[in-house]
């Protein structure tokens, strides 16, 4: 069965409205899963081990709090491998209308759960529950988003586009932090643990009704409706695609059967490289420093969180600046030089935040975090989708996320935390920002140069 040329060509045409949909969807839905996630680990901080676990000693009860909260992590592992599989068989699109509304609906039935008083034992069973259900869907949000709108975008905008996907994480962390603080500072702490708590996350439903309906109008990834393996919607499994590269085989090796027999792995690990470096900075600094600022530092904590929010709106430019470059100069010299970057800037970084000023405090979190955590996030995002072929690119591109966040963000701030109270000094922060920076900087050399990459082609690049 041969496909024709110019139809598949036509089914993969999109207008700049289809383009400005997809950007939206990408964005909101990337923003709905931070926002969903900081929304519950700030209520685990402030009043979910009163609710939900009151029976214990309030250390045990925070404890039991931010263990519900790790459980996320695992359940967004399964969810990248269950969905990556099923976007890259039937498409992302179908898919991110699945996960957006399993986040949803997660979200805001912890908004009406009954707590501990009310039902008992039962109230953090359900909570688990419920959370587990939230990282089953997210698991796979990011990367669906990223690889839609990477293969939606014009070879020479992919990286401006893709990096919407970045501002989403900036939009659904400040919406999350932006109504806590309100509710923090209009509601009595009687008002707060009674039903202020259960705003925020019931809120978040008139949020999903809307991605939701955006994402159904959307139309399928071009790069899917053109790919040689997908015949009526759905992509041949590997028996029917060797089968079919046999009849098509000519005397020359054919594109399906190259696809077919290309060695997994290279452009797998390699894109894992290009995760740790940002995963781990970004635990460094958005959640180790804000800690280590107040205990060791002994600054006021609001200065921490403040500048992570100050950083965040430094951001909203730096992440699509950052795409701009990738698109002008190619993805291996601008992560090369963001790298190095990132390496200077780690111990001057670290010397303004031992300093106790505020204001130098500050500046330091800002410039660590736009330099080493979201410049890399930018250029994370669509490099790691052309980096992957077609056939596999949903699946590999989550499991990369999702491990490497895992691994990075997990490792990081304990080992850090071990480091800085064996050794009473601040060196081990700069040097695992450094190590973590040439991590990347080494995969960012390996890996070849995919700028402008043909994303229908069903082999890796590496």
């Amino acid at each position: 069965m041969m496909h024709d040329t110019s139809s598949t060509a036509t089914r993969g045409q999109r207008t700049t409205k289809d383009l400005t949909r997809a950007a939206v969807s990408g964005w909101l839905g990337t923003a709905m899963e931070f926002m969903d996630f900081q929304l519950y680990s700030l209520a685990a901080a402030i009043v979910f081990n009163r609710l939900f676990f009151p029976e214990v000693s309030p250390a045990v009860g925070l404890i039991a709090a931010m263990g519900t909260y790790g459980v996320g992590y695992v359940a967004r592992l399964v969810g990248a491998i269950y969905f990556g599989r099923m976007g890259d068989r039937i498409g992302p699109k179908r898919v991110l209308v699945i996960t957006i509304t399993l986040m949803g609906l997660s979200t805001t039935l912890i908004g009406v759960l009954p707590t501990y008083a009310v039902i008992g034992i039962w109230a953090p069973i359900l909570l688990v529950a419920l959370r587990l259900l939230q990282g089953f869907g997210a698991g796979a949000e990011i990367a669906g988003a990223t690889v839609m709108l990477t293969e939606y975008a014009p070879p020479r905008r992919r990286g401006i586009v893709a990096s919407l996907v970045c501002l989403g994480t900036n939009s659904g962390t400040l919406a999350a932090s932006a109504l806590w603080a309100l509710l923090l500072g209009v509601l009595s702490e009687e008002q707060l643990l009674g039903w202020g708590w259960r705003l925020p996350f019931l809120l978040s439903f008139g949020l999903m009704l809307f991605a939701v309906w955006l994402r159904r109008r959307l139309k399928e990834s071009p790069v899917f409706e053109q790919r040689e393996d997908v015949v009526d919607g759905v992509a041949l499994s590997k028996a029917e695609l060797a089968g079919r590269a046999d009849t098509e085989n000519a005397g020359e090796r054919s594109a399906l059967e190259s696809a077919l027999h290309q060695r997994k792995g290279r452009a797998f690990f390699l894109a894992l490289g290009l995760r740790f470096g940002q995963a781990g900075n970004s635990g460094l600094v958005q959640t180790f420093l804000v800690g280590y600022i107040a205990t060791t530092v002994l600054v006021d904590t609001s200065v921490g969180t403040t500048a992570i929010a100050i950083g965040s709106l430094f951001g909203f430019a730096t992440i699509p600046a950052v795409g701009l470059l990738g698109d002008r100069f190619g993805r291996r010299p601008v992560y090369t030089g963001v790298t190095i970057l990132a390496m200077l800037v780690s111990v001057p970084g670290l010397l303004l935040v031992t300093s106790g000023n505020p204001v130098l405090v500050t500046v330091a979190v800002a410039l660590l975090l736009n330099v080493a955590v979201l410049s890399l996030f930018s250029l994370e995002s669509v490099t790691m989708a052309e980096l992957f072929g077609a056939r596999t690119r949903f699946t590999q591109l989550a499991l990369a996320k999702e491990i490497g966040g895992i691994l990075a963000t997990a490792i990081g701030p304990v080992l850090a935390a071990s480091l800085t109270a064996l050794t009473g000094h601040w060196w081990p922060i700069a040097a695992m920002l450094v190590a973590y920076s040439l991590i990347t900087l080494v995969a960012a050399r390996l890996a070849p140069e995919v700028r402008g990459r043909d994303l229908v082609r069903l082999e890796d690049a590496a």
